[in-house]
C-alpha cells in the first residue's frame, strides 16, 4: 500500500466554483477536490469550500467527519438545535443526520465521507 500525504489544504486549488444545488439562500457557490477514494468507493477524503448562505443537507446514505479549515458555520439539526463552528473545529455527522448548513463566512473544510 502507498502512503498518501497532502499539503496546503487552506490555500490549495480545489477546482472551479459552481452553484450549490441544495442552496436556498444566498446564491451559494461551492468547489471541491477529492484527494483519496477507496477502491470500493465507500471512503472519500477531500476539501470543500462554500460561499455564505444556507443549504439543506441529508446524510441518510453516509456519515461525514468535517474539520473546518477556515470560515464560520452554524449547523442546525431538524429539531432546531444550532452549533457554531470556526477554524479548527471538528464536526461529526452520523449516518441519518439531516439539517441545514448556514455558511456565515466563506468556509473551507476537510471532509471524510464513509458510505454505508
Amino acid at each position: 500500500m502507498e502512503l498518501s500525504t497532502y499539503a496546503g489544504l487552506a490555500t490549495g486549488e480545489i477546482g472551479d466554483f459552481a452553484p450549490k444545488p441544495t442552496s436556498y439562500e444566498g446564491d451559494q457557490l461551492e468547489a471541491s477536490r477529492s484527494f483519496f477514494r477507496s477502491e470500493d468507493g465507500l471512503l472519500d477524503v477531500g476539501v470543500w469550500e462554500c460561499t455564505p448562505g444556507r443549504f439543506t443537507a441529508d446524510r441518510t446514505q453516509s456519515s461525514e467527519v468535517c474539520h473546518i479549515i477556515f470560515g464560520v458555520v452554524e449547523m442546525r439539526r431538524d429539531d432546531g438545535e444550532i452549533r457554531r463552528l470556526t477554524a479548527g473545529d471538528l464536526l461529526v455527522l452520523p449516518k441519518g443526520w439531516k439539517g441545514v448548513w448556514h455558511i456565515v463566512e466563506q468556509t473551507r473544510k476537510l471532509y471524510v465521507v464513509q458510505k454505508a
